[in-house]
């Protein structure tokens, strides 16, 4: 079973996230700012990262590039989240070290299907 961290600050989108993701088949380990992300990451060991870009203490653009620059976690996937998908946004969020990038709110199938064509590269890596 994969393991996915979501780091996520809102707790409405949190809830309602990871419960779909474990029906879906999913473990999940939860962070509610980049701090938190970071370290849960480096401790966790997850597969794979979905990113709220949008959060408190350490903002979703420093925590992704904290954990793209150390050696330990570097070769997490992370998908970035974020409400506010402005035309730069998903190039920005490239540049941090994000390997995907979707808008909320969260369409299921679609974010889904980028999870699991990480994790699959992930397994052929």
């Amino acid at each position: 079973m994969s393991k996915i961290l979501l780091v996520e600050d809102n707790e409405m989108n949190r809830d309602m996230l990871s419960r779909r993701l474990i029906r879906s088949g999913y473990e999940v380990d939860l962070a509610v700012d980049g701090e938190q992300g970071v370290a849960l990451a480096a401790s966790g060991r997850p597969d794979l990262v979905l990113m709220d870009m949008s959060l408190p203490v350490v903002d979703g653009w420093a925590a992704t590039r904290r954990l793209k620059a150390d050696p330990v976690t570097r070769e997490i996937p992370i998908i970035a989240l974020t409400a506010h998908a402005m035309a730069g946004d998903e190039k920005k969020a490239r540049e941090a070290g994000c390997d995907d990038f979707d808008t909320k709110p969260v369409e299921l199938p679609r974010l889904l299907s980028k999870i699991e064509g990480l994790l699959q590269k992930g397994r052929a890596g």
